[in-house]
């Protein structure tokens, strides 16, 4: 720590600065990570997937403790806990009433991301395996845009026949405990209900030539109490539309 009156200390032309280096870091990420989507993403999706990746790496670099991605949750924390949270049937849900479940998915979600209208298929699949695992799966949608509304929910939730809760916050409190940025996100929570996974679902934002299954892959570490090899992965989707704070004049 520099003390109030100590002299900056001149840096070597060349040197790079912490601020150089930080965006030298973000930068090779970004190329990095768009690298391997280029190769997975058909035509005409690479730009909107190039900036879903953007968003997510700049914004990972949250505060001392968060995760890689995430500028609010890291690997281990506890899980925020949901209350009274509305189906799509009326219903209200918590996350104290998995009490009795090995492990909870939890996919923040949407009916207007093409993203999330992609996943869905995969997303129906993973719950129906995990319906035999004693693993549950939440879907919840924090958008307050009509075509993510309640009633827009409950037509598509019985349109593609989800077998798992399909949950409503208008608060939007819940995705920013979580520190969900996209949808669709996903976090995988322990027997303890802590974070044992969160990020993408796959490695393949449109379903197309999956290669690894990264939920799938952490529910099985969970169940067999083990840490997932691969714990923290960069959400790449639509970004979640939170309203702005306005501020009242005096």
């Amino acid at each position: 720590m520099r003390l109030v009156n100590e002299p900056m200390r001149p840096v070597a032309e060349g040197t790079p600065t912490p601020r150089t280096v930080a965006s030298r870091t973000v930068a090779s990420r970004v190329a990095t990570s768009r690298s391997a989507a280029a190769r997975f993403a058909p035509r005409g999706m690479l730009p909107r997937l190039a900036i879903g990746i953007l968003v997510a790496v700049i914004g990972s670099s949250g505060p001392a403790g968060a995760g890689e991605y995430n500028r609010v949750l890291d690997i281990g924390d506890p899980a925020p806990a949901w209350k009274d949270l509305p189906d799509t049937k009326g219903n209200l849900h918590s996350l104290g009433d998995l009490h009795d479940h090995d492990a909870v998915v939890v996919v923040f979600t949407c009916n207007s991301c093409p993203y999330a209208v992609d996943v869905e298929d995969r997303l129906i699949s993973l719950a129906n395996e995990c319906r035999n695992r004693n693993v549950a799966v939440v879907a919840i949608n924090v958008n307050r845009v009509e075509a993510d509304s309640p009633e827009a929910m409950k037509e598509r939730a019985e349109e593609k026949g989800f077998t798992f809760p399909y949950l409503y916050d208008e608060s939007q409190q819940i995705a920013k405990e979580y520190g969900a940025t996209t949808t669709p996100e996903c976090y995988v929570l322990d027997g303890d209900r802590h974070v044992a996974y969160m990020g993408s679902l796959d490695d393949s934002p449109d379903g197309e030539n999956v290669t690894r299954r990264h939920v799938a892959k952490a529910i099985d570490a969970v169940l067999d109490g083990k840490t997932p090899e691969l714990s923290e992965t960069v959400p790449i989707g639509c970004r979640i539309r939170f309203e702005r704070d306005r501020r009242r004049r005096r």
